[in-house]
């Protein structure tokens, strides 16, 4: 159960989001030049036409850039060209490291607010806690209105080995605080969170197949196995895909030797196909996945393999339906282009990519919107197929490609508690805001709460809801005493969850978050059966 705002606005741009993310490739980097032609004379003599003799001053690079970015979107929606700068932030992303102090922050009120503090950090070294507000930086003044989330991760990050100095304002102390932070490379987990759902189920939330997802994969494994788990919940909702190698380890650990994950195929490139091969550990383990809409690419490839083999129930929406290979190739410059090369088919030879126009982007990214108008979030009947070609799994369960990853079992969006209410109280950022202060305000209280059930019932029994209110109309949020009565289950929730991913570790946040979360309570069900 997704309990983020669904108002459309936010879909669009969701889907937009998605639509530039998900050319992450399968294979690594590939040099590569481009064949000399008449074309590319022509464009080049035209370029330098334009520098030499138009009559005012323009910046020929720019032009260029737009140019190739221009070319490749007359292509599939998935075919990208990335700048050196977009590129070099997209790898970090995958390769699961980058260069910095090593903190989790939100800007509130335009100070920047130390929302955690990665473990094995410089800043854990160094004392710096969750609700220290970053003041200054190298003795410069770090607040106001000029301060967004780009300037402060350009400030923040920077070579490894580099030394950044800044000012820590602490609601214990009355004067500011120094320290001197050497940049290091800080880990980015792809595994958001693993713990035990029940007494023999584990839970694992991963959200993006990045070059050390199977080596975190492989930790959440054994621990949950070391705990007594037989069965499997793995999350691939809001998953985005990533790179092949790490799903193909991944869904190995739960098929049998032979079964076939995977096969790509396209007109320069001949059939290649992916089998399991029967080393790994969980092929006895019960498993269900969760998608939804937002589940794409090799994301896709792991509920596939498991459904097609028969191995596993898939439980949610229907996926994104993204069934395009791109492979990179590096230019001179330091840039890249992903070209789609291949479709992928999952083993019962269905491609689950959705239908597009070449050079349509508008309308591909719209389709999510479109699922949502349409209702098929909310009603399984609503979904159409648009491949009515009938795929066969290995017990002979009919399945269907053309646009998506069906679920075995249809969860609908929890829509329940939307109101414009809830709604203008979240475009304000007010629950985050609110429940960051609250945190802030009893955090010595609050961290020596150790088990998820218990800060639970803790916060439960505080009158949250009615300073909440109070809150809200201080920051010009009235209450509408109807939509307020129909959303304040939502309201807690979220308050709850936000106050716990400030004061404790993740996976108490996680399960405060999906504490009567449908889609896990079908798995534990569908488990149990």
């Amino acid at each position: 159960m997704n309990k983020e705002k669904i108002w459309l606005p936010t879909l669009i741009g969701v889907a937009i989001a998605i639509g530039m993310w998900l050319g992450w490739t399968i294979s690594h980097s590939k040099n590569s030049s481009f064949i000399s032609s008449s074309h590319t004379e022509k464009l080049n003599d035209i370029l330098q036409l334009m520098e030499n003799k138009y009559v005012e001053e323009i910046n020929i690079d720019s032009i260029s850039e737009d140019l190739l970015v221009d070319a490749v979107t007359k292509l599939d929606p998935h075919s990208n060209y990335i700048s050196k700068k977009e590129l070099e932030t997209i790898n970090e992303g995958l390769n699961g490291s980058f260069s910095g102090i090593g903190v989790h922050f939100n800007i509130q009120r335009d100070t920047v607010m130390v929302i955690s503090v990665i473990h094995g950090g410089p800043s854990e070294r160094l004392g710096i806690l969750p609700g220290d507000r970053i003041v200054s930086v190298n003795d410069s003044n770090f607040t106001g209105k000029g301060i967004n989330n780009e300037k402060v991760i350009s400030t923040l990050k920077g070579e490894k080995g580099t030394t950044v100095k800044v000012g820590i304002k602490r609601s214990s102390s009355n004067e500011i605080l120094s320290f001197n932070i050497k940049r290091e490379d800080v880990p980015i987990k792809s595994i958001d969170t693993y713990y035990m759902q029940t007494s023999n189920i584990g839970y694992i939330k991963t959200s993006n197949f990045g070059g050390k997802t199977y080596q975190e994969f492989l930790v959440a494994l054994a621990s949950l196995k070391q705990q007594k788990a037989t069965a499997f919940i793995i999350d691939l909702r809001g998953n985005p895909g990533g790179y092949l190698d790490a799903v193909i380890q991944m869904v190995n650990e739960f098929l049998e030797r032979g079964d076939l994950i995977v096969y790509t195929e396209g007109r320069k490139y001949n059939r290649e196909e992916v089998f399991a091969d029967g080393s790994g550990s969980c092929k006895k383990d019960k498993v269900v996945i969760l998608i939804d809409e937002f589940s794409a690419s090799a994301a896709e490839i792991f509920a596939g393999a498991i459904q097609d083999n028969d191995r596993g129930t898939i439980i949610g929406r229907r996926s994104f339906g993204k069934g395009l290979v791109q492979q990179q190739f590096s230019l001179s410059d330091g840039s890249a282009v992903r070209l789609t090369t291949a479709k992928y088919y999952t083993p019962s030879g269905r491609c689950i990519q959705r239908p597009y126009q070449k050079g349509n982007r508008e309308a591909y990214n719209m389709d999510i919107m479109n699922r949502y108008l349409h209702g098929e979030f909310v009603n399984k009947d609503s979904i159409k197929h648009v491949d009515t070609t009938k795929y066969y799994t290995k017990k002979r369960r009919i399945v269907y490609g053309g646009g998506g990853i069906m679920p075995d079992i249809f969860v609908a969006k929890d829509t329940i508690g939307f109101t414009p209410y809830f709604n203008k109280l979240a475009d304000n950022g007010l629950i985050y805001s609110f429940a960051f202060k609250y945190a802030d305000e009893h955090r010595k209280i609050l961290q020596n709460i150790k088990q998820w059930d218990n800060l639970y019932l803790h916060l439960q029994c505080q009158p949250i809801l009615n300073s909440f209110v109070k809150y809200a109309e201080q920051n010009g949020i009235k209450q509408n005493p109807g939509e307020l009565h129909q959303s304040s289950k939502l309201i807690m929730h979220m308050i709850y969850s936000y106050i716990a991913q400030n004061v404790a570790e993740d996976n108490i946040f996680y399960r405060i978050y999906n504490n009567n979360d449908k889609c896990i309570e079908e798995a534990i069900k569908a488990i149990q059966q």
